[in-house]
């Protein structure tokens, strides 16, 4: 997603803006993530969403998966 939603181009959307709490929620909920994951992966990994989103599927997979309801 672009910050400014008026710049629709390709460089904008390989990074993601952290600051911007939509995108940040959306890229956690995508990946089963927390929010406070989330955020430290961007952190550690910076804003290059192809990177975080490898980073986010390690990670999810790393995590103990929860019983079954």
């Amino acid at each position: 997603m672009t910050d400014n939603t008026m710049i629709r181009d390709r460089d904008d959307s390989r990074t993601m803006a952290a600051s911007q709490g939509y995108e940040l929620r959306y890229f956690a909920r995508k990946h089963g993530l927390t929010t406070a994951q989330a955020m430290d992966l961007i952190r550690r990994i910076g804003n290059d969403r192809a990177k975080l989103n490898e980073a986010a599927v390690r990670l999810r997979r790393s995590l103990p998966r929860s019983a079954p309801n």
